[in-house]
Formats: structure tokens, C-alpha cells, sequence
């Protein structure tokens, strides 16, 4: 009895251990999961082309994609790293969404997405940079095997078991739903005013680093409050591109403390009090006409992707590994389905 105590007290630190050092740690089931996540996105996908159009995974309903310049500031060697190792300027599209995998009113609780594209990268295998964000600084689930229970609970149209799984408590994900009702519960009424965050780490070079989007100083100006109409996120989008440019701080974090600051749990937020986030570019949104039906399909037919990036900042962690297949079997089933072309196109 003393040895089985011993084994199974060694075995639980051993994962404490690997939970507190931060470190990317990839479990046995892990490429099952991420199969199985594979398996039923696609199905999914299929199924919803059956309407006419194949869309996202996620983030279906797209706002508008709109161009941009991402500017690179002048940074102390600590930060001189990557794409953000020298002063310049790359052009960008920039595409919001909403984080469902249906269209739905804007009006309906849902998360927020801002991506990021910056165009002429070297060293990357597409070509292209991608920053991926959500309106909240945390992610709602925490691994492979939780994000195909995730899955299985949207196959069903009932996200509802995915919190709530069975009748044993110990089996609820009250952290998650906490989560899941504070991205619902948050007011956006034009996509250009709100925050973004990565949620998921990312390489920073040795080290790792999230990043953020937070609007910049300035008094936006004054448009709608209606939310009646079901695209009044993208209306009001465009209302404030016709009458100015809009702009955008990039500031990243960078991990100062493992234990606190988790790889692998992305439902973990890094305490900004433990490392600030420190602004590394400019991104300028100059006014534009975006709302045009060539502008909208060029948008639907470009692929975004946390895997779209140089070594540097590659994806950490077991959320950004299960979206690497899931980005991919995405992106090639839906333009196979709307018979688009997969190539990156600049449109620049």
C-alpha cells in the first residue's frame, strides 16, 4: 500500500510539476483528439454548405476585411525580435468577425475576432504573418480533449453539455462557462473600439509572448446605437471608415513567470501586473469603402491562421496545436466547396 501511495504521489507532482514550469507539454491522446476535432469540423462544414456556401469553422460572419499598415516602432534590443526586429512598415488586411461557427444576428452574445494579416514576410511558408485575437484576454477551453468534447456538444446544437456533461459536479466546467458568459455578456457596437487579444501564447524567439490590439487615444466618432438591424456591427464599421481612418496600439506580453503564466492552459490570463503589456507597432486603418460585394468575397476566400507565421512566433501550446489541423482542413474544405482559389493574394 506504501509503494502504490508513493507511486501515485510521485505521479500526481509529476504533473504539477509540468503545470507550473509552463512548459509545452504534449499528452499521449493528444493526436487522437485533435483527429477527432478534425473529423467533426469538417462534417460539420459539409453539412452547413449544403445551404449553398461553405463558411469558417469559426468565426463565420464576417464584419469586412479592410487594409491597413502595420508599423513597426523603433524598440530596445529586448524586443527587437522577429517581425518586430526593425522599424518598418507592412501592409496588412484586417478581418472582424464574429467568434460563432453559424451566421447569426449581431445583436446574439458572441465573441468579437480581429485577424491580422501582414503581407511580404520572409521566412514564413505562406508568405504572410497572422495575428489572431478575440475580444477577451482568455481562451474557454483548456486542451485538445476538452475542445473535442466542445465539438461533440456543437454537433448537437447543445453547447450547453459541454459545461455540463453529466450530473456528477466534479465533472462541471464552471471555469469555462464563467468564461464563455463574460465574452457574451461584453457590449460592442463597432468593431473598430474594442480590444483584442491573443488568448493563446506564441513564440517570442526563446521566449513566449501573447499580444494584444487596444484601440488607440482619440474620441471615435459618434455613430448608431441601434441593434436592430442584423449587420449593425458591420454598418457601423463602415459609417466610421467614411468619415475617418481608425488606428490600433499592438502591444505584446512577454512570460516573466512560468508558474503563473502558463503554455498549455489557455483559460489561464497572464497577470498584467506581473508583466505590462508593452506597445511594438502602430496599425493605421486609413478611411475606406470596404461594405462592396468584390471586397466581401475577397474577404470570405482569405485564409487566416495562427500557423501563418516566421519561427519566432510560432504557436505554443495544445489549443494552437489542434487550430493548426482545424485552420488547415477548414480553409481547404470550404474553398473546395465554393470552388475558390486557397492562393495568399495581396490584393495590394
Amino acid at each position: 500500500m506504501l509503494n502504490r501511495r508513493l507511486l501515485l504521489w510521485l505521479f500526481l507532482m509529476s504533473l504539477f510539476s509540468s503545470y507550473v514550469s509552463g512548459s509545452q507539454e504534449i499528452t499521449t491522446d493528444e493526436s487522437k483528439s485533435i483527429q477527432d476535432i478534425a473529423q467533426i469540423v469538417e462534417r460539420s462544414i459539409r453539412a452547413e454548405a449544403e445551404n449553398g456556401f461553405a463558411r469558417r469553422g469559426a468565426h463565420a460572419k464576417a464584419h469586412g476585411c479592410v487594409k491597413a499598415q502595420f508599423r513597426v516602432l523603433p524598440l530596445p534590443d529586448e524586443l527587437s525580435l522577429g517581425i518586430f526586429s526593425e522599424a518598418r512598415e507592412y501592409p496588412a488586411w484586417i478581418r472582424f468577425s464574429n467568434g460563432a461557427e453559424k451566421v447569426q444576428d449581431d445583436s446574439v452574445g458572441d465573441g468579437r475576432g480581429m485577424a491580422i494579416k501582414l503581407m511580404h514576410v520572409d521566412r514564413s511558408p505562406s508568405g504572410t504573418q497572422d495575428f489572431v485575437m478575440l475580444n477577451h484576454p482568455v481562451f474557454f477551453v483548456r486542451n485538445a480533449a476538452d475542445y473535442v468534447e466542445f465539438q461533440k456538444a456543437l454537433a448537437i446544437d447543445n453547447p450547453v453539455k459541454f459545461f455540463f456533461p453529466d450530473i456528477n459536479p466534479l465533472h462541471f466546467r464552471l471555469h469555462e462557462l464563467g468564461i464563455v458568459m463574460a465574452i457574451r455578456s461584453k457590449k460592442v457596437n463597432n468593431p473598430l473600439d474594442a480590444q483584442y487579444w491573443s488568448a493563446t501564447p506564441y513564440r517570442f524567439s526563446d521566449s513566449a509572448m501573447k499580444f494584444s490590439t487596444r484601440p488607440c487615444n482619440r474620441t471615435a466618432p459618434a455613430l448608431s446605437t441601434d441593434t436592430s438591424s442584423a449587420n449593425y456591427l458591420r454598418q457601423n464599421m463602415q459609417a466610421h471608415l467614411d468619415r475617418e481612418e481608425a488606428c490600433f496600439d499592438f502591444m505584446v506580453q512577454l512570460r516573466k513567470r512560468a508558474a503563473e503564466m502558463p503554455v498549455e492552459d489557455p483559460t489561464i490570463e497572464w497577470s498584467e501586473k506581473d508583466s505590462p503589456f508593452i506597445t511594438v507597432a502602430k496599425i493605421t486603418i486609413p478611411a475606406q469603402r470596404f461594405n462592396t460585394p468584390e471586397q466581401l468575397k475577397f474577404c470570405e476566400d482569405l485564409t487566416f491562421s495562427p500557423w501563418h507565421a516566421i519561427p519566432e512566433h510560432e504557436p505554443l501550446g495544445g489549443i494552437n496545436r489542434v487550430r493548426k489541423v482545424v485552420y488547415e482542413i477548414s480553409s481547404r474544405i470550404r474553398h473546395e466547396l465554393n470552388r475558390a482559389s486557397e492562393r495568399e493574394s495581396s490584393g495590394f
